[in-house]
Formats: structure tokens, sequence, C-alpha cells
């Protein structure tokens, strides 16, 4: 039990309205975006690098790799009836080796202020069982208490992409439960690309 002290008649407790809590106008924009794969950086008249541009932090998490032709395996052709296969490629090259620093290098030639690209690592194509995954991710990238000025960016969903879906998803349940602001950006099928002869 809490004891209050007693009031008098004329102290009548008076409510707060919303614009009586906003306190001094936002002037560092954070922004927490998710994405299925770097492509959605990357691409031409990329929807999310233009939303990018508007914010002084970016952290973006990407969910899945983009994966090389080349993460295929080995090919391996078979000779004349008794001789050994020929393997055209024996995996032992570094090609995605170097993956991680080409995306971090890819990033930063974008000119965006302070982007800081996050690994998911799950395993493409993402489907519902992923969504866990990106809260969490997500969560931590937010923080406890997020300062005022952070919004969440997302592709827009699609019914037809599984994978769009979950991240969509998983953005929409941490802006509500942080109550961040939710900006949708258009994707690759969602986009017009203007195309100079």
């Amino acid at each position: 039990m809490v004891a209050v002290p007693e009031l008098p008649a004329s102290a009548a407790p008076v409510a707060l309205g919303a614009a009586d809590r906003i306190g001094v106008p936002v002037r560092h924009r954070r922004a927490v975006a998710v994405a299925a794969s770097a492509m959605e950086l990357f691409r031409p008249e990329s929807d999310l690098a233009r939303l990018l541009e508007s914010f002084q932090e970016v952290d973006l998490l990407l969910a899945a790799d983009d994966i090389p032709v080349q993460a295929c395996g080995s090919v391996h052709v078979l000779g004349p009836a008794g001789s050994e296969p020929i393997v055209l490629d024996d995996g032992d090259g570094d090609d995605g080796d170097d993956e991680p620093d080409d995306v971090q290098a890819r990033a930063s030639a974008l000119d965006l202020t302070d982007l800081k690209v996050h690994r998911l690592g799950l395993t493409g194509p993402l489907g519902p069982a992923a969504e866990a995954d990106m809260v969490a991710a997500m969560s931590e990238l937010v923080g406890f208490d997020p300062e005022p000025g952070v919004y969440c960016l997302a592709p827009a969903v699609s019914p037809s992409d599984a994978g769009r879906t979950a991240v969509g998803r998983a953005a929409q349940r941490i802006a509500q439960v942080y109550g961040i602001p939710l900006l949708r950006y258009r994707c690759l099928e969602l986009s017009v690309v203007v195309v100079e002869d």
C-alpha cells in the first residue's frame, strides 16, 4: 500500500495532454533498418539507400547474405570411361573469404553518414522460423530504452515473398514493443527503374 498525501480542494490533479509531454524537437535521428539481403541497399534506385540518407546514424541488419554463384560447390565432369572425373572448381579458392569486407566497402562507397552493417547470417531463403532471430537482433540494435528520434525501417510486405514478410513482421513487432515509428521502403518489385539508352 502506498500513502498519498492529502490534496487541498483547489489543487486537483491535472492530466497532461500529448502536446505537454513533447519536449525539445529531435535533432539526432537514428535508423534501425532491416533488409533480407544486401541487394536491397546496393541495387540501382534503392529506396532503402534513399531513406537512409536522411538519418545521422544508421544500424542496418542484413538477415541473410547474398549467395554468390561460386558458393554452389564443385563441378565434376565425367571424362572417358575408366578415367577420374575432372574437377572444374575444387572450392579451395578464396571466393567467399572477402565477402564481409566487400559489403562494408560497398556500403562505405554510398556516403551514408555513420552506417554500421550488422549481419545475422541466416541461411536463405528466409521463412517464418527466422522471425524470432530477427526480433532478437533488432532488439539489441534498438536498445533497452530507445532515445527520441529512433526509427525502424523495413521492406514493404509482399504476400508472395515469405522472406520479406518475415522481415516485415519482425520489424513491426519491434516498432510496437518499443513504441518507435516504422517506415516501409519499396523493394525491387515495387520500384520503377529508369533505363537510359
